[in-house]
């Protein structure tokens, strides 16, 4: 009988989460009951995938930093929305391309991406931070990632 009881139970939990991501939104203690490894690795992202997917514009590059650090250097493909604006700043992003959100260590670009996760969006987070991004688009890669856009 408690088997039952406990597919039961998880037959609901199930069908709220589809209920939720079908509405665009999800709560936090469905997406923590949900989580797992898969959920774990798929929240992130390298910089050679990410360039990849921005190079060919299937996805948006979202840098969370403040303005001054943005105005300081940033990536030339990125957009600047800062964490503390993205509540408000939210409808500047593309529902239907994967959002990466970036900063130079990852703690606000995870923070960003999993609020856009809840809010419905396909988010990841450059797991090695916009300098590894800086550091992975030098010389010629820089030069093919410029020269092949949109390709």
């Amino acid at each position: 009988m408690n088997y039952v009881k406990c597919w039961c139970f998880l037959m609901m939990v199930l069908a709220l989460m589809a209920s939720h991501a079908f509405a665009g939104n999800m709560d936090m203690d469905t997406y923590f009951f949900a989580f797992d490894y898969a959920e774990r690795k798929a929240m992130k992202i390298d910089s050679p995938a990410a360039a990849e997917l921005i190079r060919t514009g299937k996805a948006q590059l979202v840098d969370v930093r403040f303005k001054e650090e943005y105005d300081a250097w940033h990536m030339g493909d990125a957009v600047n929305i800062p964490l503390n604006e993205l509540l408000k700043r939210i409808g500047e992003l593309d529902k239907n391309k994967l959002v990466i959100t970036a900063c130079p260590h990852k703690d606000r670009a995870a923070m960003a991406r999993l609020y856009l996760v809840m809010k419905g969006f396909k988010a990841r987070y450059l797991e090695d931070g916009l300098t590894g991004l800086a550091e992975y688009l030098r010389g010629d890669r820089a030069r093919d990632f410029i020269n092949n856009r949109g390709k």
